[in-house]
């Protein structure tokens, strides 16, 4: 089983971003906890970590509202 994170703009159409793949889900998500702010600098909205073709969880690299 691959992991990977597809990329998300701000109207939710999928953007260019790095072609990383994962052994494990762990591992995906460690990556992205060091990279989301080069991302979301980079114009990345939101990221949804995929499974194969399957979508394990969608997530945004937006600041909360406080």
């Amino acid at each position: 089983m691959a992991w990977s994170w597809r990329y998300e703009g701000t109207d939710g159409q999928t953007v260019e971003g790095p072609a990383e793949s994962f052994g494990s889900q762990a591992d995906a998500e460690s990556w992205i906890g060091q990279s989301w702010r080069e991302l979301a600098a980079s114009g990345v909205t939101s990221v949804a970590l995929v499974e194969d073709d399957r979508v394990e969880y969608r997530m945004s690299l937006l600041p909360t509202a406080e």
